[in-house]
């Protein structure tokens, strides 16, 4: 049985495994091949934030391993009656055999996981990570290049409150991606977070021009801003369409180069993007059922057979 709350909960050699674990499930995740091993469980989708992809991926890894679903929100259950965190816990504990939680507070899943005893993934908690996007991005990233080793990588957009960017670039580092921070000035990643991905003895690049950067980028990761997290809508109007991608902008770019978006996208990323040979971010989306499913198995002490039949 094992959490998932930050990155710093895997080892690389887990990463890897975990990776190469998704990439046996393929065929499940596709619906090609049928492999109960999770017949008997029961998760818990708990999201008090706002999901499609991530809740989504969810339910369907689970289900095709056999497993069943119980979904909650803040709307419909007893949260909407004043029902506290620890004790939603508590039922859920004793309905479900592990749980995924998404919640706006950080610092929400790691209570969570202290006040149960069952297995909890963060699906995101506020502004802090998203351990098992990462994992994703990280499945989609290795996918198109065959390797996590030593890729430029590029994050767009808000880097202050994306919880992907912020996990995703503490594990990019770790492989030893060099890192290209393009925001807006109120929008950079925390001060922090800069500083321990430099400690690492890694290349950071902080900058506000991300057209200057594309044709030497291996990945671009671009994000959206981030209404729902600005205290202020002024602010928010002051950053908002910052960056808008078009397929023009990657006329010189890499053969090779992918873009990635965790979705939902606003007017950041062009549509006219959908069509070029680089665009990964709904293949990036279809990710999170394999790689979802090597969680659950993972967390629930599930050994995935070498020949998925």
């Amino acid at each position: 049985m094992a959490d998932l709350i930050t990155m710093d909960d895997l080892t690389n050699e887990e990463i890897v495994e975990l990776l190469d674990t998704a990439q046996r499930l393929l065929p499940v995740a596709k619906g090609d091949v049928y492999a109960p091993l999770l017949q008997g469980k029961v998760l818990g989708n708990l999201f008090f934030e706002n999901s499609t992809r991530t809740r989504m991926s969810f339910e369907t890894a689970m289900k095709r391993l056999g497993g069943e679903v119980l979904n909650l929100s803040s709307i419909g259950s007893s949260v909407a009656k004043g029902e506290t965190l620890y004790d939603t816990m508590q039922m859920v504990n004793g309905y479900s055999d592990i749980a995924v939680i998404r919640h706006p507070r950080q610092g929400a899943a790691q209570y969570s996981a202290d006040a149960v005893e069952i297995p909890i993934l963060n699906a995101g908690d506020g502004a802090g990570n998203h351990p098992t996007q990462t994992m994703l991005d990280l499945f989609t990233i290795r996918e198109a290049h065959g390797t996590l080793e030593g890729l430029n990588v590029m994050l767009v957009g808000d880097l202050r409150f994306g919880r992907t960017t912020h996990s995703l670039s503490h594990a990019l580092v770790r492989f030893g991606a060099t890192l290209m921070l393009v925001s807006p000035k109120s929008l950079r990643m925390p001060a922090e977070i800069v500083s321990d991905l430099r400690a690492r003895g890694k290349d950071v690049t902080e900058t506000e021009n991300l057209s200057a950067e594309i044709n030497s980028a291996d990945v671009i990761y671009m994000t959206r801003i981030q209404k729902e997290r600005f205290p202020d809508e002024d602010e928010y109007t002051k950053v908002a369409g910052t960056y808008k991608l078009t397929a023009g902008d990657l006329d010189g770019a890499k053969g090779s180069m992918i873009v990635m978006h965790p979705l939902p996208r606003v007017n950041e990323l062009c549509a006219s993007v959908d069509s070029t040979k680089h665009a990964r971010y709904f293949e990036q989306a279809f990710n999170g059922v394999p790689t979802r499913m090597a969680l659950l198995c993972r967390s629930l002490g599930i050994k995935v057979p070498k020949k998925v039949a």
